[in-house]
């Protein structure tokens, strides 16, 4: 039997800090104790640094299959392990698109023979594909995906009666991309008409604006009224939006959730002038206004969970002309860092963070035995040093694209030790691939 066990970590974990040791065996957290002594297990010191468990993202791009000059599960997996990302949940934009059980499985098939991090993936909705999408086993995938707003890829879901379908029909979690396209296409020709096809990337905010958000999600949070949907809306990105969601109630009371990611924490409208089109993201990086308010719905708990929108494109698209340059950047690997450097500025706790990273996620998707450290559970853990820096340079992102919008910033903690299923897969900089990451799945 495989056994390990950490010394003197300080636990993060269910709103609480202290210290402990956990005593991993195979792949499960056998014991949580202070002074565990276990004679034939690998002892790993753990004093002054933080166990966290791993962050679960539920939303990411991987870009296999079809789109692999962008990424590929095994890179993009191997950068999440590295950022102390433990589990994903992928999108169905891909090529083919995930539309179908045979396509979906495929996906399923290839992430078990190179994915080192935990993975499951979104069945996607289409104007065409309704019925199919209701033999979908949910206990073995995450969800049920819909572009009510269109992305990379075209998935666009604009019939009203499909989607009165599918919100109606659907026994499962509803992830969804709010944007309206007719504002979004009538506010881009204005845009165009008035300073011609050359337009800066500050524009993207203008065009993809709050409005467009606005109409979208809340159309999307009637209709899951209006039915009893469980109804999860992607990527906030206005404060206007937040008077759609609730903190008045528990969690697991909630049907209708949503998701703040990183980018919308992080980066504001003035920072276009800087970073271009490497932050143009859908939905659009806002305003001041909006950053800090959805950081404040964050912390009260209207928005429940946090991810990263992980959409990797190469330099040389991201480096076209605005209106051809393709939206979404690289995120997995320093997203947790982020969240940790805002803990650093004393504006979130890391018992937050730890919530809206990993528990949270957990639970409003059901992951069986994950998100927690705790007894029985798989031993999905992160090591990090709040006293180590890391800097960010091209030479050290692992991303296939190998570009970073957090490029030339140093955070001031570390990821140290990544643990997924009880394997040390990421230690210090280095990786043993032995083994892979496991299907995710859902006690629903």
């Amino acid at each position: 039997m495989n056994k390990i066990l950490i010394k003197n970590a300080t636990l993060v974990n269910e709103g609480e800090t202290f210290v402990s040791d956990v005593l991993i065996e195979n792949e499960i957290i056998s014991r949580i104790d202070k002074n565990i002594s276990e004679e034939s297990a690998e002892i790993i010191e753990a004093q002054g640094l933080y166990l966290l468990p791993g962050a679960i993202d539920d939303q990411v791009h991987f870009r296999e299959p079809g789109l692999t000059h962008k990424g590929e599960i095994y890179t993009e997996a191997k950068a999440a392990v590295a950022g102390g990302i433990t589990s994903y949940m992928e999108m169905p934009n891909t090529n083919p698109q995930a539309v179908t059980i045979v396509e979906l499985e495929k996906k399923y098939t290839r992430a078990a023979q190179c994915s080192l991090a935990n993975y499951s993936f979104f069945m996607g909705g289409t104007n065409l594909n309704l019925e199919e999408t209701l033999k979908v086993d949910y206990k073995t995938v995450c969800g049920l995906k819909l572009f009510m707003g269109s992305s990379t890829g075209d998935m666009l879901v604009n019939n009203e009666k499909t989607l009165e379908g599918f919100f109606s029909k659907a026994d499962t979690l509803i992830a969804t991309h709010c944007e309206n396209d007719p504002m979004i296409k009538e506010n881009q020709q204005r845009i165009i008409e008035e300073y011609g096809d050359n337009i800066p990337s500050y524009f993207h905010p203008i065009i993809r604006d709050e409005e467009a958000c606005y109409k979208s999600s809340s159309f999307a949070v009637a209709l899951a009224k209006k039915y009893n949907t469980r109804l999860h809306i992607l990527h906030i990105s206005t404060a206007k939006e937040l008077s759609l969601f609730t903190n008045k109630i528990p969690l697991q009371e909630k049907r209708i959730t949503a998701e703040a990611c990183v980018h919308h924490l992080w980066f504001n409208d003035e920072d276009y002038k800087t970073k271009g089109n490497f932050i143009k993201w859908n939905p659009a990086i806002k305003t001041e206004y909006d950053r800090t308010h959805i950081f404040e719905a964050v912390l009260d708990g209207r928005i429940d969970v946090i991810a990263t929108d992980h959409a990797p494109h190469t330099l040389e698209e991201k480096q076209l002309p605005y209106l051809q340059a393709p939206s979404g950047g690289p995120l997995v690997q320093h997203a947790v860092l982020a969240m940790l450097e805002f803990y650093k500025q004393k504006k979130i706790s890391l018992e937050m963070i730890v919530k809206k990273m990993s528990h949270n996620v957990a639970d409003i998707f059901h992951v069986d035995k994950r998100g927690y450290i705790r007894e029985g559970y798989f031993a999905d853990l992160v090591l990090v040093d709040l006293n180590q820096s890391t800097p960010v340079t091209r030479e050290n992102v692992l991303y296939k694209c190998r570009w970073s919008p957090f490029e030339g910033y140093t955070f001031s903690s570390r990821i140290r030790k990544t643990f997924v299923n009880g394997h040390l897969v990421y230690n210090d900089g280095q990786f043993n691939e032995d083994k892979k990451g496991q299907r995710l799945y859902f006690t629903r």
